[in-house]
């Protein structure tokens, strides 16, 4: 299927790589107008040669740059909020910096660029609002005590948003991955010594990791207007890590 989301703007966060970067080429061969954003400027450089309209450099974690940066944009149909960071360890190794850091990127984050962008959204008649959470946010696993937590906001946010803004044609939603492959996955596996991937694999009852393209395409489907009657939801893709 294509031209799923012709006529629509769309910004993607943290489009470098991974689900942010899937998200935004599916955006695009979808027909979306995408604008992808990154701190990383040299990774979101390529993604014009996958149909992505335009690429700008933007620190999420910074509250002048994301309203100065959604003025410039304006209105837009799609918000992809792709930006988290994920730390290991127990409350033990949880240090203060650690917490507030998490909490900022991966949840402050998406308070920021909500609140900018919504604006704009409720004068043209409503927008998707889809929140990259995770299946932590619901089970979390072993070690990954601020991650979990942060995830948690993640979806009690979304919540929140879509309930407050049901009537104005706004919906808001979270995609729950399990263990999907990305670079920053696959760091944290070569971080844990030579069987680090098997057993990132092992917590995945299909006996894989997910992709990043099959999130993308979920993420789409939110985005669409095949999903007109869905808001609130954590739409769980996990490879049955919940069961």
């Amino acid at each position: 299927m294509a031209d799923r989301l012709k006529g629509k703007r769309a910004v993607v966060t943290a489009a470098a790589a991974g689900i942010g970067r899937a998200c935004a080429i599916a955006f695009a061969r979808e027909g979306a107008t995408v604008i992808a954003t990154d701190i990383n400027e040299s990774g979101i450089a390529t993604l014009s040669k996958e149909g992505v309209a335009e690429t700008a450099k933007l620190d999420v974690r910074n509250t002048a740059d994301v309203n100065a940066f959604a003025n410039r944009v304006g209105k837009i149909d799609i918000l992809l909020n792709a930006a988290g960071f994920v730390h290991h360890g127990t409350i033990l190794e949880c240090s203060e910096e650690d917490f507030d850091f998490s909490f900022d990127l991966n949840v402050k984050s998406m308070h920021r660029t909500i609140k900018a962008f919504l604006p704009a959204m409720l004068a043209g008649g409503g927008g998707s609002i889809v929140n990259i959470s995770s299946c932590a946010a619901l089970r979390p696993p072993a070690n990954r005590y601020v991650y979990s937590a942060s995830k948690a906001a993640v979806s009690l946010l979304t919540r929140a948003v879509a309930l407050d803004f049901i009537t104005k044609g706004i919906r808001c939603n979270s995609i729950c991955p399990g263990t999907v492959e990305t670079p920053s996955m696959l760091d944290r596996a070569a971080a844990q010594g030579p069987q680090g991937k098997e057993m990132f694999i092992s917590r995945q009852k299909m006996g894989r990791l997910g992709t990043a393209d099959e999130i993308a395409s979920m993420a789409v489907y939110l985005g669409s207007d095949e999903s007109a009657f869905t808001t609130g939801v954590d739409l769980v893709v996990d490879g049955g890590y919940m069961l």
